[in-house]
């Protein structure tokens, strides 16, 4: 049985966790919204209801843990990784999911070793949901080659890179340049279309020119992306960004990008559909108008 710490149990820590679990792992995590008075015990009730044991702080979580999920957000990753150091040993694995630059993770790896836990370098690369703990991810670092065995015991789908730590996340990045920058076009395009009732013969001009694939739903699901995601997307894509800045070259898409998936997530679409899910291009845009005014 592997025993199995999670730091950070958002969406993808708990999606993650749940499919570990149904695997017979052991799962104990610690999130610094179990003590966010203003989360009212939400956190920590999902986590309990999942199966999954609370611990004290960082520590305590990764203490007995074979292997260690660094799962936060984008701008606290590192603070987190040093809130564990104590905590590790020689013999875990140091799992590191964030999507942050190369740089960063070459920064908390080595916060890591001289605690003699092996870091590793993951990028996800596809949405959680539909996959948990299968969701298909590249690997890197020193304790990369190390995991792959115990990852797919697991069931876990994970694709070794090299035993450099970054290049896995930078394959994650300069790939999200493009898929993000994709879905932040198509939010542009058709609000813009809409204006003039036009969005119909926008998307068959695109049909024609790209016959391979389906626009309509293409459009949907990435505009429902950007509804759903556009926050931590648009964080994501910052990251990107300074990235960029740090080889010398301006990050021209990579910041236009993070600005509309920002101005989506601050319009508040998703919650004018109460979170509801949907991919339907017309309903999504219609929700986007009415909230800009329209």
């Amino acid at each position: 049985m592997e025993r199995i710490a999670f730091i950070g149990l958002g969406e993808a820590g708990q999606t993650i966790g749940r499919g570990l679990l149904a695997q017979g792992a052991q799962l104990r995590a610690y999130d610094i919204l179990f003590d966010d008075s203003a989360n009212q015990g939400r956190l920590r009730k999902a986590a309990e209801s999942l199966g999954i044991a609370v611990a004290r702080d960082h520590v305590d979580a990764v203490a007995e843990a074979d292997i260690v999920f660094l799962a936060v957000t984008a701008s606290s990753s590192l603070a987190a990784a040093k809130s564990c150091l104590t905590g590790l040993r020689m013999g875990q694995l140091f799992l590191d999911i964030n999507s942050v630059s190369p740089q960063r993770k070459i920064e908390a790896a080595s916060l890591v070793a001289p605690t003699g836990a092996a870091y590793v370098d993951i990028a996800v690369m596809a949405p959680v949901a539909p996959y948990d703990h299968k969701v298909p991810c590249l690997v890197g670092g020193p304790g990369a080659e190390a995991l792959l065995p115990r990852a797919r015991a697991l069931g876990m789908k994970m694709e070794f890179v090299s035993a450099e730590v970054g290049q896995a996340s930078a394959i994650k990045m300069f790939r999200s340049i493009m898929i993000k920058g994709m879905e932040a076009l198509v939010v542009e395009s058709m609000v813009a279309a809409s204006e003039y009732r036009v969005e119909e013969r926008v998307l068959a001009s695109l049909q024609e020119t790209f016959p391979s694939l389906d626009w309509e739903k293409l459009s949907g699901y990435m505009i429902e992306r950007v509804v759903s995601h556009g926050k931590r997307r648009a964080s994501e894509m910052r990251e990107v960004a300074e990235t960029l800045k740090g080889i010398g070259m301006e990050p021209l898409m990579a910041a236009a990008t993070a600005a509309r998936q920002q101005w989506v997530a601050d319009l508040g679409v998703k919650e004018r559909l109460a979170g509801r899910k949907t991919e339907n291009r017309a309903e999504l845009i219609d929700a986007i108008r009415k909230v800009m005014g329209k």
